[in-house]
């Protein structure tokens, strides 16, 4: 990679907290949910930060910074069975989301919101995802090399991969996951407002 690529990562991955926060507000403006959408787009977000919530009590607080940071390879618990858990439990968020605010919106706007919010995402962690891998390699090496030959990068494996280092300590997940809390209950909040002028 030229030093240019690498700015370019390295600001992407510092602002992935506001870039992702812009199909947040789409939803949230545009959206039209049913009754029916947050039936089935609710459990789905709860289940996305259930994932996260796992993944961040494994990997701490570093997961929250404006550049890369990793004191320990982790390769337990969610880790075991994806390299990216948190990637993947805001996937299923941002779906769940993107399926509950758009219950009542045409087929055609729909499609378009769940594909921007989406599509958004995948765009982010494209770029996020090879900086992190570049990091965890230059600074774990051999071992990081090992863990992705074992585990695969975003569709989980059916059976966790072994060896696996690391413990969990729920006591980090409210520092860590402050902001995301913060987020989720912003939504949940305009969904209820949404939904009660409907």
């Amino acid at each position: 990679m030229n030093g240019k690529s690498d700015a370019f990562d390295a600001f992407v991955f510092g602002r992935r907290g506001e870039l992702l926060a812009i199909p947040a507000v789409v939803l949230a403006v545009l959206g039209k949910p049913s009754a029916f959408s947050i039936a089935v787009g609710l459990p789905l977000a709860f289940a996305g930060e259930a994932i996260r919530a796992w993944a961040v009590g494994y990997s701490g607080v570093t997961t929250r910074g404006d550049h890369v940071e990793a004191p320990a390879l982790v390769t337990a618990g969610p880790y075991a069975y994806v390299r990216n858990p948190l990637y993947v439990g805001n996937f299923v968020t941002a779906l769940g989301f993107g399926i509950a605010f758009t219950g009542s919106n045409g087929a055609a706007a729909r499609a378009g919101l769940l594909a921007m919010s989406l599509g958004t995402m995948l765009g982010v962690y494209s770029i996020i995802v090879p900086h992190e891998e570049a990091f965890l390699r230059d600074t774990f090496g051999d071992a990081f090399d090992a863990y992705v030959a074992r585990v695969p990068r975003i569709v989980p494996a059916m059976a966790p991969a072994q060896p696996q280092a690391g413990s969990y300590d729920p006591s980090v997940i409210a520092k860590a996951e402050s902001r995301t809390f913060l987020t989720f209950g912003a939504m949940l909040a305009v969904l209820a407002l949404k939904a009660l002028r409907r």
